[in-house]
């Protein structure tokens, strides 16, 4: 189990803090950033993608994505905060991984099956299909999350996200070929979309389809990520040495 893990075994994960990229000084612009990436996004899934397509209940997906989208915008904005982020910047690491999330994921992800569903005066995809299609879409990328998950708790217990003079040398040659399960299965997920929308859809303009196979590749590649975003939340939890001082120091 991930609990009978010890410190140092996720040493490694402490980089981005190490380096400043992920601080919470520096995740607090880019949350504020985000905001405005997010409602640019959400605009497009709407104005773009949203408008004319036949996708079931999209009226109820655009609303229920709305209503996050906004609370996520307010809560980076409290969350970008120096008063508030030095007193819980575990919190606002996981408000990161949400913001990440529907930024570079859900939004995606919604555009893709909407345009998929696009009318343009002719044949359209079927209801039942475009159903059947995401749930579909959804357990590939269920298998990818289980699939990295697996393959990042075995690393670790392998002891490969240590500190050691060999680490990098180690973790590139073991890592790549860890990839190749997670990679197949995405792979074969694209290759499935490709078909299907060749079989079923009316779509013949090769930008739309591009368009939807670059939605469905991000939607996959962040479930891709979000095991370890996941786990160096832990560590945060876990370990004191994740979190900095109110200096902007991390704890030793």
């Amino acid at each position: 189990m991930v609990f009978k893990l010890r410190e140092k075994d996720f040493e490694v994960l402490k980089g981005p803090f190490e380096s400043g990229r992920q601080k919470p000084s520096s995740l607090a612009g880019t949350l504020i950033l985000a905001i405005i990436f997010q409602a640019l996004l959400f605009s497009l899934e709407y104005f773009a993608a949203g408008r004319y397509t036949v996708y079931p209940y999209k009226d109820q997906i655009l609303f229920v994505h709305f209503v996050i989208t906004v609370m996520l915008s307010v809560l980076s904005i409290i969350y970008a905060i120096p008063i508030v982020y030095k007193k819980s910047e575990k919190i606002q690491y996981l408000i990161s991984i949400l913001v990440s999330q529907n930024l570079f994921s859900i939004s995606f992800l919604i555009s893709a099956l909407f345009i998929l569903g696009y009318d343009g005066g002719g044949e359209v995809a079927d209801a039942e299909y475009l159903i059947q299609f995401t749930y579909i879409v959804l357990g590939i990328g269920f298998l990818i999350f289980v699939a990295t998950f697996i393959r990042f708790f075995i690393l670790l217990r392998k002891g490969h996200y240590r500190k050691g003079s060999k680490k990098d040398e180690l973790r590139g040659r073991f890592e790549t070929t860890s990839y190749v399960p997670t990679a197949i299965i995405g792979g074969v997920g694209l290759v499935f979309v490709i078909q299907y929308i060749v079989r079923t859809s009316s779509i013949n303009d090769l930008n739309m389809v591009i368009l939807i196979v670059l939605g469905l590749g991000l939607f996959f590649a962040m479930l891709f990520i979000l095991p370890e975003q996941l786990v160096i939340l832990y560590c945060k939890f876990r370990f004191k040495s994740f979190n900095f001082n109110e200096r902007g120091y991390l704890n030793k």
